[in-house]
């Protein structure tokens, strides 16, 4: 196969050009008869007087002790202008952008090359996602994700963005990772420490220990790591969580198209398949680095797809992978504590057709104590969504799957299957509400909802939490512990809300739920995240034409969502082409930071400049508290 030259192609889509999906007409347009506008959603969701298919758990007193208007701003309309618009009262600046240095000395990103190696190891990585605030004392430590490259920007030097030399491809590997980095506000607003103590890159190349289940198995050793415990580097990485003690978790997700091979007739194992790992791979690492190429090291692949914990206050620790919370794309990792000091962590597999996890630890959280073995010990799970609003957490073990515990911690995809999970759209973020016993996970978007099976050809029937076929809006299921802990095994669920266009389509399936009108609607939620005020913010990585299907819903945004009313208002647009995504918010709550992805040119800096991703400092002109 050729290589691909658009930067604009979606992992997934890149993915299924390698791999094509078999068409699987078994699945009709079911929907269009099983659902109405007033018919299932008004059962299936919650929302409006707080009444819902929650059950008793969910009371109608709630909703009606908010105040009408938590939100303490006026919503603002779509835009379609190469800018952040935010509502009458906030104001933004930029707080770092790809290429700018973290050390003095280093020059900004050259404008005509994209920089070298050596500048972009010591700046800002590209594409920033997840991201979370740490305390050190009274200093702001800022933990960003740097997802992925923009080849044409990054290699601006270079003939469809291709790189020619293994300089190239170091560049490409330290625009990678995560950037930390200490940060202030002074007169100017908010800006880097330079030459912080705590400001490091985090990169492909950067040692890494294993740990959990996968430690030193067979499955896992190389000829440049034969005990199988060291491995170098994370990339990929999408969106984030904390943990109580204080560590930051990054998610290893399209890890896959990082791999290729210099025989192309290479045989590989069938479990790539379900992965997607191919001979071929997205930017050619493999010709400048053996570490990536297949017929030299083929259990490199198994070495990533993981949960990373890094103490970002520690520039001297060592990040480790925890292979205990399974092997897929993972999109983030939502941590809670249950009463008894139980650690809970849920995760989304970020690909059409792939499921929702559980990791309960085995030992329990003391504050002051030993954390080390509490993301490495304990019991994975997948979730099966039934139809009568009832679910269970499928606990993946060795007798439910006839795998070894860390077979179910490498193909983790393949357990799943093997216990009959349920297929979803793409699980995202997924956000644990402080203020209830409940939690919240975006399912983004899936055009193979009842027409194609997933990879590993589990059929995708449209019903349940997916109740649309060939779902190009997306939707947000939550769902609540039937005993009230988050280690239960059984909960209950609904809809939040179901995207959709009211403007075009008035009425059916389409228009999405009745919390969704012409003056807040939006496609394909993605990042989610709730405040202190148990308020969830929303965040989207859609369509961002303003055509067909999608007229009216402009740039990408970021909403702000009442669960105990249902009502949902618009608070941020972003430039153009950008996905919104990352939110935190300084220690004194009086900014948010906001990850601005892949913007079109001339974002953030004018006319005449390369496009480059940042975080944005959002903050009320009065100095008053965000949101």
């Amino acid at each position: 196969m050729r290589e691909h030259d658009n930067d604009d192609l979606s992992f997934d889509d890149f993915d299924e050009l390698r791999d094509p999906r078999p068409d699987n007409n078994g699945f009709d347009a079911v929907v269009e008869a099983a659902i109405s506008r007033r018919g299932f959603l008004g059962g299936v969701l919650a929302f409006g007087s707080g009444a819902a298919a929650m059950g008793t758990t969910f009371l109608a007193s709630e909703a009606q002790a908010v105040t009408a208007n938590r939100f303490g701003f006026t919503p603002i309309p779509t835009s379609t202008e190469n800018t952040i618009t935010l509502p009458e009262g906030y104001e933004w600046e930029t707080v770092v952008r790809w290429g700018q240095p973290l050390w003095s000395g280093v020059e900004d990103v050259d404008q005509a090359t994209g920089g070298t190696a050596e500048t972009q190891a010591m700046s800002f990585g590209d594409n920033t996602d997840g991201m979370a605030v740490f305390a050190k004392g009274d200093r702001q430590i800022l933990a960003v994700n740097n997802e992925y490259i923009q080849n044409k920007v990054l290699l601006k030097n270079r003939e469809d963005g291709k790189a020619i030399n293994a300089a190239d491809i170091q560049k490409m590997k330290n625009a990678h990772g995560i950037s930390i980095l200490e940060i202030e506000e002074g007169a100017n607003g908010w800006a880097p420490v330079l030459d912080s103590e705590y400001n490091r890159r985090i990169t492909i190349d950067t040692p890494m220990e294993l740990t959990g289940p996968l430690a030193g198995h067979d499955m896992v050793k190389t000829d440049a790591d034969p005990e199988g415990k060291i491995v170098l580097g994370t990339w990929n990485n999408c969106g984030n969580g904390e943990t109580p003690w204080g560590t930051y978790l990054t998610c290893e997700e399209n890890f896959n198209g990082y791999f290729g091979s210099a025989d192309e007739n290479q045989e590989l194992p069938a479990e790539f398949k379900r992965y997607g790992i191919k001979t071929s791979s997205r930017y050619g690492f493999e010709k400048f680095d053996a570490r990536f190429d297949l017929s030299k090291n083929i259990n490199e692949p198994n070495r990533h797809g993981y949960i990373v914990e890094i103490d970002a206050t520690d520039p001297t620790s060592t990040p480790k992978k925890r292979t205990a919370l399974g092997r897929f794309k993972h999109e983030n990792a939502e941590v809670v504590l249950a009463s008894d000091g139980r650690v809970v962590v849920y995760m989304g597999d970020d690909e059409r057709g792939e499921f929702l996890y559980k990791f309960v630890s085995e030992d329990m959280y003391v504050e002051g104590g030993d954390t080390d073995g509490l993301l490495s010990e304990g019991q994975l799970y997948v979730a099966k969504f039934n139809d009568d609003l009832t679910g269970e957490w499928l606990a993946l073990t060795p007798e439910a799957t006839g795998m070894t515990e860390a077979e179910i911690c490498l193909h983790t995809r393949v357990a799943g299957s093997k216990v009959g999970a349920t297929t979803m759209d793409r699980p995202e973020w997924v956000a644990v509400n402080p203020l209830r016993v409940e939690a919240y996970c975006a399912l983004t978007n899936n055009k193979n909802r009842g027409l194609k099976p997933n990879a590993g050809g589990d059929e995708t029937p449209v019903g349940g939490p997916n109740p649309r076929e060939a779902n190009k809006y997306g939707q947000i299921v939550r769902w609540r512990p039937t005993g009230g802990e988050h280690t239960d095994d059984a909960f209950t669920w609904d809809l939040y809300v179901m995207a959709g266009n009211p403007k075009v389509h008035p009425e059916g399936p389409l228009a999405g739920s009745d919390n969704v009108n012409e003056g807040n609607m939006f496609n394909s939620p993605d990042g989610m995240v709730f405040d202190s005020k148990g308020l969830l913010w929303i965040q989207t990585d859609g369509n961002f034409k303003n055509e067909g299907d999608f007229e009216g819903q402009g740039n990408n945004q970021m909403l702000i969502g009442d669960p105990a009313t249902g009502e949902i208002v618009r608070f941020m647009t972003g430039p153009n082409k950008c996905e919104v995504t990352g939110l935190c918010f300084s220690l004194d709550r009086r900014t948010a930071f906001v990850g601005i992805q892949h913007p079109a040119a001339d974002f953030p800096d004018g006319p005449g400049t390369l496009p480059r991703s940042c975080v944005v400092a959002v903050k009320r002109t009065d100095g008053g508290l965000v949101g």
